[in-house]
């Protein structure tokens, strides 16, 4: 089964957003393009749903500064400026997603006491979102029961949501690939990026492009990016 992941595609981490992702709308066509694509089985997208009085905002951290990193109950913890607060504008997905395409959406970061970059668990790996249990059901009703799961991710943020989906998707035993072109970081140092990319190469997971993806519907002819130089800006 070939699923398509699309990680946090959400207003506050797009420009104009709260924690707006440089850049961060520029891959909306490119995920659309693959949500429209016959490819995948399934279409997943991913989305932060924060209470107000989430632990990851600076606002609710007296004491705290922006962008710092804290221990809280023993988990590092980022200190985020307020975002996708639960039915506020900037926690919707951005206007020109193919949100039509979706099978599903999958909300994490609900509990107000620990963060969740990944699609698939809190940042303590301690509870899992429904991601996981919907591949399940997913793979039954589509008969594909026994049949190896495909994950190709995108979306926001490259070097913290996306990077600990794809890697907990590793770890999980998915075959997985990153699509470069169809993400953004956060981090503006470039040889920071792609450390972090080999990290999750040396996990298994393929680093590809949008063009591989889509070079010929149905057919594996996708050739992996090799990171090894800065990605052009």
């Amino acid at each position: 089964m070939k699923v398509l992941l699309v990680v946090d595609p959400q207003n506050d981490f797009c420009p104009g957003g709260s924690l707006a992702v440089n850049g961060g709308d520029e891959i909306i066509p490119v995920v659309n393009e693959l949500l429209q694509s016959d490819q995948f089985d399934l279409r997943i997208a991913s989305k932060d749903w924060h209470p107000e009085n989430h632990i990851s905002f600076v606002a609710n951290n007296p004491g705290t500064n922006l962008f710092d990193t804290v221990k809280i109950d023993g988990v590092s913890q980022v200190m985020w400026p307020t975002h996708c607060v639960q039915g506020e504008p900037g926690a919707e997905f951005h206007p020109k997603l193919r949100v039509d395409l979706l099978d599903a959406i999958i909300e994490k970061g609900t509990d107000p006491k620990i963060d969740s970059y990944s699609a698939f668990f809190d940042n303590a790996r301690q509870r899992e979102t429904p991601l996981r249990r919907a591949l399940e059901a997913a793979q039954k009703h589509l008969g594909l029961q026994g049949e190896p799961i495909e994950i190709v991710v995108c979306g926001l943020a490259l070097d913290f949501c996306v990077a600990y989906t794809a890697r907990d998707a590793a770890q999980l035993g998915y075959s997985v690939k990153l699509v470069l072109d169809a993400t953004r970081p956060v981090e503006s140092d470039q040889k920071k990026v792609i450390a972090m990319l080999r990290d999750l190469q040396d996990l298994g997971v393929k680093v590809v492009e949008s063009r591989d993806l889509l070079a010929e519907e149905g057919r594996s002819l996708e050739r992996e990016t090799r990171v090894e130089r800065p990605m052009e800006p």
